[in-house]
């Protein structure tokens, strides 16, 4: 939930470098669409959803998401599960931002700081506020890829979204093979796809 969470928020003003002048970005991008007002109800969801496709594939880093999700196991993979589970794993990730986006009533986000470490490595720290006023606090963490800072992990109240899947993963790995875990995720697909009745 943390991916579809984080990107919802619109930024409030402040000073900041460059990888949160990045994650600014995508939030105002995906809040423009949603916006738009040629794109409202459910009969333009599938041109809407493939906008906001567009946008979050410029924000993420779904292939280092994907390995670090599998952990140790991404190495016993041949590179043709390892393409198959990243297609997977990232329309997964997809499909639950952009249900949580469609929902989106308004919430605010504050950014804290940002911190780089060796030139490559970012976290940039948020606060979301609710319409409540409760302060949730929210981590990305980016990776430099050329001139581009990309989000590799999300940390909402210091619960990582990678680790969590990461943990799931490994549980379903001990108990069953690589393919049933790809026939899992499958039907988490379906499930959060347009006319499945899923409100996810």
């Amino acid at each position: 939930m943390a991916v579809s969470v984080a990107l919802l928020m619109a930024p409030a003003p402040s000073r900041a470098g460059e990888p949160t002048d990045q994650v600014r970005g995508a939030i105002d991008r995906v809040l423009e669409i949603l916006k738009k007002k040629d794109l409202q109800g459910k009969e333009r969801r599938v041109e809407r959803r493939t906008l906001l496709r567009e946008e979050i594939s410029k924000a993420f880093d779904f292939n280092e998401m994907a390995k670090r999700s599998l952990g140790p196991a991404w190495r016993q993979r041949t590179p043709e599960e390892r393409k198959e589970y990243v297609a997977i794993f990232r329309q997964v990730l997809e499909n639950s931002y952009l249900g949580k986006v469609e929902a989106y009533q308004g919430e605010k986000i504050r950014y804290v700081k940002d911190s780089v470490e060796e030139g490559r490595i970012a976290t940039v720290e948020t606060l979301i506020v609710t319409g409540k006023g409760q302060e949730i606090p929210l981590n990305y963490r980016m990776m430099k890829e050329k001139s581009d800072w990309r989000v590799y992990d999300v940390i909402i109240e210091e619960i990582s979204l990678v680790n969590n899947y990461r943990s799931q993963f490994a549980g379903i790995l001990q108990r069953s093979s690589f393919q049933d875990l790809l026939a899992r995720l499958r039907e988490m697909v379906k499930a959060s796809e347009p006319g499945s009745g899923s409100r996810k």
